[in-house]
């Protein structure tokens, strides 16, 4: 296959974008009195072909190339700077950022959108892209007004790049055991401490890098209340704006990894010679808090990262699908003489592709509704409406970063399995996507770590206000549809799935508040994909309506199309096949994916602790 073979779902992306959500609300939003829906086409369709011919010719040569470190230098894979140049340039990097700083202000779900065909393009490119961005953001919420006009021109424009430093080799996902130190020295502070898998943290891409740097105070109390956060460049900025005088900040060495061999995975020494400055963002102790900012904004961008590879090894696989000739038709298998058929015709790869499909644009809608939420949650006029939303965001955040980067991780296998020994070769895109993506559901905190979230931390925040809230949106959708003539069965199914939701959690939660911790813990990465699959659930009916409703508009005068109808229509209509495939994805995902929750519950239930009486 060329190494420029992009495949993104640019229909399903428009589907959700102005179809599913209703995109007319940012318009009547003062920040986006100026939105143009068609601009915004416009924009995805130029953000396609630049990432078709500028980005993905990198993605194949710098897998097998990868990065390199030597004398404390990183080159990463040729090709990737010219890309890069040529990204910033058109200003794809800061699609929703601050106009004021050189973005272009556009929604987050916008900027969402053009960053799935970031890491469809090329994964490796886009991590250090998109934490560039997600320190700018955090730098404009949380810094200081100098480092707003020092910082974030740099950063947005491309000139520098950011990076989050959080682990260290001791602690790993245990923030709170960190060791990296912090003493003020007249205006600044200077920091001395080992970070390690650090993203991006040192490369040839650009001349100076940010640091976002968690570290301890002299005195700080112990655990997360003593963590506070540091701003460190690579370079200090000179008089002029450019690199100035080194701030002993130097990388160890890299990682050699299973995928995303074109991004630089760093250990990074801070003040290996005491002479590394920093400069504190808010208050002492408040350091993790202000770092959520970017960890969940990094959270999301994961679970993107997950279903963008997911959604391109789905199209490969349905491309091949539609291309290989093999075997006979099922009922033709006695007949020697019978015509060898397209594998699509085979039950067994349809069902897989159904599942890659309903996975893919199921959990695309979770994660552009999130960003949707945040763009009201940022710029809506109504307080309650603004708390409303983020009280949403919260609440799918974990579901975000680990049902999607799991499931993703599943479709990717799917699609390799379609393809069979083409899909486990190199020459296809297949088995790097599959290698790319198992990081997803490892960093930003392990997927058992979002679990724990979820069932620890925000199904009792607000004194489960959170849940309940989210518990009625689904209520809602479900008395709203449940009547529906052709969908109906579809959502009492989810209906009866939602009760069974709230009594799994309303038990999980009685154990806890008696005082059994162990048993709702052993409980919740069960319970975080019995959750994330009725969302997605409720994201894929929602699609369906929509579809059903644009049927019949479309080619209908009323009444309902039986599945023979459907499939004479979807012969002389494009948009008509579409819109089918909105339906039967719903179905499947109903009937053979939400079905797996009454096994799930039954293990929540079972009261089974082996796992905890085990001796290991």
């Amino acid at each position: 296959m060329p190494d420029n073979d992009l495949t993104v779902d640019v229909r399903d992306i428009r589907f959700v974008l102005f179809e599913q959500l209703p995109f007319h609300l940012l318009t009547k939003l003062p920040k986006y009195a100026q939105l143009d829906r068609d601009q915004v086409s416009l924009l995805i369709d130029e953000c396609y072909k630049f990432h078709r011919s500028a980005i993905a010719p990198c993605n194949k040569p710098g897998d097998r190339e990868g990065c390199t470190f030597k004398d404390g230098k990183v080159s990463v894979p040729k090709g990737y700077l010219a890309a890069y140049r040529s990204f910033c340039e058109n200003g794809w990097l800061g699609v929703s950022s601050p106009e004021e700083f050189g973005g272009m202000g556009l929604p987050s779900v916008v900027g969402l959108a053009t960053g799935e065909m970031n890491i469809g393009a090329c994964c490796s490119l886009a991590l250090s892209i998109g934490l560039t961005r997600a320190a700018a953001s955090l730098i404009a919420d949380c810094g200081t007004e100098e480092m707003k006009q020092v910082y974030l021109p740099k950063l947005l424009s491309g000139a520098w790049q950011g990076t989050m430093c959080l682990t260290e080799p001791q602690a790993g996902s245990a923030v709170g055991d960190l060791k990296t130190m912090a003493k003020k020295v007249g205006d600044a502070w200077m920091v001395s401490g080992t970070k390690s898998f650090i993203t991006a943290g040192e490369h040839d891409l650009c001349p100076n890098h940010v640091h976002l740097v968690l570290a301890r105070t002299p005195g700080a109390p112990k655990g997360f209340k003593g963590i506070s956060l540091f701003l460190v460049p690579k370079f200090l900025p000179s008089a002029a704006g450019g690199v100035g005088e080194f701030n002993d900040v130097a990388c160890a060495g890299i990682e050699h990894k299973l995928g995303i061999k074109g991004s630089p995975t760093c250990t990074m020494n801070f003040g290996e010679n005491d002479q590394c400055r920093g400069w504190l963002i808010g208050e002492e102790g408040k350091g993790l808090q202000y770092m959520f900012h970017m960890m969940n904004e990094a959270r999301v961008g994961v679970g993107l990262q997950g279903m963008a590879l997911a959604s391109a090894a789905y199209q490969y696989a349905l491309g091949y699908a539609r291309e290989r000739v093999q075997g006979v038709d099922i009922e033709q298998m006695r007949n020697l003489d019978a015509p060898r058929v397209l594998i699509k015709e085979h039950p067994d790869v349809r069902r897989m592709l159904l599942f890659c499909k309903s996975i893919c644009e199921g959990t695309r809608a979770l994660l552009y509704y999130t960003a949707f939420l945040a763009d009201l949650a940022d710029h809506h006029s109504d307080p309650k409406e603004r708390e409303r939303c983020q009280g949403l965001i919260e609440f799918l955040t974990p579901l975000c970063k680990a049902y999607v980067s799991d499931r993703a991780f599943d479709v990717t296998v799917q699609a390799l399995q379609v393809m069979g020994g083409y899909g486990y070769i190199a020459e296809y895109p297949v088995e790097q996507h599959l290698r790319d993506v198992k990081i997803a559901s490892i960093y930003e905190g392990t997927n058992g770590i979002q679990a724990l979230d979820l069932l620890g931390r925000k199904l009792p925040a607000k004194g489960g206000m959170l849940f309940m809230a989210f518990a009625a949106e689904l209520n809602g959708f479900a008395t709203t549809h449940q009547g529906h003539l052709a969908l109906g069965d579809l959502v009492t199914a989810f209906a009866a799935e939602v009760a069974r939701w709230q009594e799994v959690t309303g038990k999980l939660g009685g154990m806890g508040m008696s005082g059994d911790q162990r048993y709702p813990v052993l409980s919740a990465t069960p319970y975080l994909e019995l959750t994330g699959n009725l969302v997605t659930a409720w994201m894929i009916l929602g699609q369906a309506v929509v579809a059903h409703d644009r049927l019949q508009g479309l080619f209908l005068d009323g009444g309902i199309m039986d599945p023979a109808g459907r499939a004479t229509l979807c012969r002389e209509h494009p948009e008509a096949i579409f819109y089918s495939g909105k339906i039967e994805a719903a179905r499947f995902f109903v009937h053979h994916v939400l079905v797996r929750n009454r096994a799930l519950a039954a293990e929540i239930d079972s009261g089974d602790r082996s796992p905890l009486t085990w001796v290991v």
